[in-house]
């Protein structure tokens, strides 16, 4: 359990870093429009972190005051041995919250193993409900996969259970509505993200396609009446409570609501490097350490300490600039 004595990792704002999410591959079985280009060239098995790296990072992280790691890709899922990483993880001493991302797509075979590995609480993408929508906005992903991998998850009684949906203008931001509907009679959480610069794609002009948080609650409130409410969690969302209901709304706003005042996480990439804010490009690479000292901890902990004083105060989103940020979501972990 903490103590009050246990090491923290401050940054030069006063913010305490708490949180890390690590991207376990950059592959995925999906596609989709906003994450990746259509023909991804993937990295090599030796540029990523094996399982043992990524459980050794973990483990430094968690003693320097880290309580909540959340599993990413790419699809997690799709990691050969993501089981036993994530049984390994899941009994690390200081470690309070252990949760993942998922596309939903293997959940079917995988579910009882991510409870059995301590895995609290997922999170699932689900963007439309329709079919041949879901298609083109994943350009490979099958719906009904995806909606009984989210029933095989409530059955296996996890701590909670959330949906997120990229909103894109004129692909599904009629669907809101209806997403928060499903969540509702499915007894979920969900939450609206708009979308982030990373990556340069070909399908959409980002500015064109932005679907703002402040009209996603505008079309809800059409249907629903919505009740803000005072929940803090480790991630950046405002939320909403549907009234008379267990469903809460979370709206995550990078660029209409700038939250980094309180950001309190960073990242890890595939390639093993320690990304201090999803919105600038400053890091410090942690594989490099763990490859050239692979046995000194301490190293690896003081870097890590180090890097807190590369984290910037804020992200710097622009939707009608070519993005400054190349690397596409799915190597920097959703």
């Amino acid at each position: 359990m903490h103590t009050s004595s246990q090491p923290k990792l401050i940054d030069r704002f006063g913010r305490i870093v708490d949180y890390v999410r690590i991207s376990i591959t950059d592959r995925c079985d999906f596609r989709c429009l906003y994450c990746m280009a259509e023909d991804m060239t993937f990295l090599p098995r030796a540029q990523i972190l094996s399982l043992e790296e990524i459980y050794t990072i973990a483990a430094a992280f968690t003693e320097l005051g880290v309580n909540k790691i959340r599993i990413t890709g790419g699809e997690p899922l799709i990691r050969k041995g993501v089981l036993s990483l994530l049984n390994n993880l899941g009994n690390l001493p200081n470690l309070h919250e252990l949760v993942m991302t998922t596309n939903g797509s293997h959940l079917v075979q995988m579910a009882a193993g991510l409870k059995q590995a301590k895995v609290k609480r997922i999170n699932i993408s689900l963007d439309t409900l329709n079919p041949s929508q879901f298609k083109t906005m994943t350009r490979t992903g099958d719906l009904a996969q995806v909606l009984a991998g989210i029933a095989a998850a409530k059955q296996q009684g996890f701590e909670a259970i959330k949906l997120n949906a990229v909103i894109l203008k004129n692909r599904n931001h009629t669907e809101v509505c209806n997403l928060v509907q499903f969540a509702i009679d499915e007894g979920l959480d969900i939450s609206f993200i708009e979308e982030m610069p990373l990556g340069i794609i070909s399908e959409h002009n980002r500015a064109e396609t932005y679907y703002s948080s402040a009209e996603i609650r505008r079309d809800l409130s059409h249907k629903f009446d919505l009740n803000k409410i005072d929940l803090k969690t480790a991630g950046p969302s405002d939320y909403f409570q549907v009234h008379n209901t267990s469903t809460h709304i979370g709206f995550i706003s990078p660029h209409s609501a700038n939250f980094c005042s309180t950001c309190n996480r960073v990242r890890i990439t595939t390639e093993g490097r320690l990304l201090l804010c999803l919105g600038n490009e400053h890091s410090v690479d942690l594989k490099a350490i763990l490859r050239q000292h692979p046995n000194d901890t301490e190293l690896l902990k003081q870097t890590i300490i180090q890097a807190m004083e590369l984290k910037p105060e804020k992200h710097e989103f622009n939707l009608n600039a070519q993005p400054i940020i190349l690397r596409h979501m799915n190597t920097t972990g959703g």
